[in-house]
């Protein structure tokens, strides 16, 4: 394909995949949920972050998790008791357990005591690379974080193309009239945006030529970003719809 044809391609299929129905079967049905800012941002996190294997797993360990926030995270982290903590012990998903969990907790509180919105923790910075790794450090910047914590927040600092990161990102920033992506963040412009790189935009992208480093890093991140972005410079990663979803159809044989 041509420039031309592959940019009309692309289009396409994020027309068939941004689309209400995209809800239900994925992580972001989570924040879906909520109606609150601070509930969609921090539900929105814990789906992101959590975002490892079989979207069914991660919908129903999220869905765990709220649930012993009493289905209401903001209301949870800024008003929690040492007894209501006790709720959350023997929480597991993957590597991240509760050790991990209650630190999220307690940073979370501490943040929302002197801001409003979890949006001012990303954008200390002028570039995207920037602003996650100066979230990262903000993240663990107190005393008592544990160190195992430190791998569930990737960073482009340790090469990281930092998926799960980029994905919350997406859906807080990207303003999507088809009502999947929240748009709820206007800070960030959606043009600085870093496309997610899991394993089936990676191999769609590579195979349509969008992603030629061997390494899955943060260089490849920006390298098949700066392809979508000749695309759409405004809103580049709206194609991780359109490339997640012909790697689902490569998986099932039709692409």
């Amino acid at each position: 394909m041509n420039t031309a044809q592959l940019r009309q391609f692309l289009n396409d299929h994020y027309d068939r995949y941004d689309q209400p129905t995209f809800i239900a079967n994925d992580p972001i049905s989570i924040p879906h949920r909520f109606t609150q800012r601070q509930d969609i941002e921090i539900s929105g996190l814990f789906a992101a972050l959590l975002a490892w294997g079989q979207r069914k797993t991660i919908i129903s360990k999220c869905t765990e998790l709220i649930k012993r926030m009493d289905n209401a995270p903001y209301q949870f982290i800024t008003q929690h008791g040492d007894e209501d903590l006790k709720g959350l012990l023997g929480f597991c998903h993957r590597t991240f357990c509760d050790t991990d969990l209650l630190y999220f907790v307690h940073w979370l509180r501490w943040f929302y005591q002197s801001h409003s919105t979890l949006e001012d923790g990303f954008l200390i910075g002028s570039t995207q690379r920037e602003r996650l790794e100066n979230f990262h450090n903000l993240f663990f910047s107190l005393p008592d974080a544990p160190q195992r914590t430190r791998k569930h927040v990737a960073t482009p600092a340790r090469g990281s193309a930092c998926k799960r990161v980029n994905m919350y990102l997406r859906w807080m920033v990207r303003q999507d009239a088809r009502g999947v992506d929240f748009g709820l963040w206007t800070r960030m412009p959606a043009a600085d945006l870093v496309c997610p790189c899991d394993v089936h935009v990676e191999r769609v992208a590579r195979r349509l030529g969008l992603m030629t480093r061997k390494l899955v890093d943060w260089q490849a991140a920006e390298e098949l970003t700066a392809h979508l972005r000749a695309f759409d410079p405004t809103d580049p990663v709206k194609y991780d719809f359109a490339l997640f979803g012909l790697g689902v159809e490569e998986k099932h044989g039709t692409f």
